[in-house]
């Protein structure tokens, strides 16, 4: 009876799942204390959060819009890097615009960042972001 309560419980345990492990990245760049973190590494898996294209020093974005697109990807690279990973790593991206008029321009830019082997990429239109002067969000999903 022992026995075989040892074996179900042994056989028990090895079908519920294990916890993943689970790391924040949090480059020195990114300002602490926003209500999330800029990603999460669960796994082998980085979730990054939606970024714009707001400079890390200044907390300003550009005027122009393709200095605003490389800003955000290169924030995105920023933490890309503080994960040990680059955009080569990238398999998923979601773009969303405020304007779609603005797809093409966008585009332009994201192609030099994303050469070959591009990532999967949603790209959406929405009416507006959480700051007002942002035209751009992206956010990405990466794995070694």
């Amino acid at each position: 009876m022992k026995l075989a309560s040892l074996l179900a419980l042994a056989l028990l345990s090895a079908s519920m799942p294990l916890r993943a492990e689970r790391k924040i990245i949090q480059p020195k760049e990114f300002a602490p204390g926003a209500p999330f973190s800029p990603a999460v590494l669960v796994d082998g898996t980085l979730y990054v959060s939606g970024q714009i294209g707001r400079d890390l020093k200044t907390q300003k974005v550009p005027a122009n819009f393709e200095a605003e697109v490389r800003q955000v990807l290169d924030n995105i690279g920023i933490i890309l890097r503080e994960a040990k990973m680059n955009y080569a790593d990238v398999v998923a991206v979601q773009v969303y615009l405020t304007d779609m008029e603005l797809f093409q321009r966008m585009n332009a830019i994201y192609l030099t960042y994303f050469k070959d082997q591009r990532p999967s990429r949603t790209t959406l239109g929405i009416t507006k972001l959480a700051v007002p002067e942002a035209h751009i969000e992206i956010t990405v999903t990466a794995r070694h």
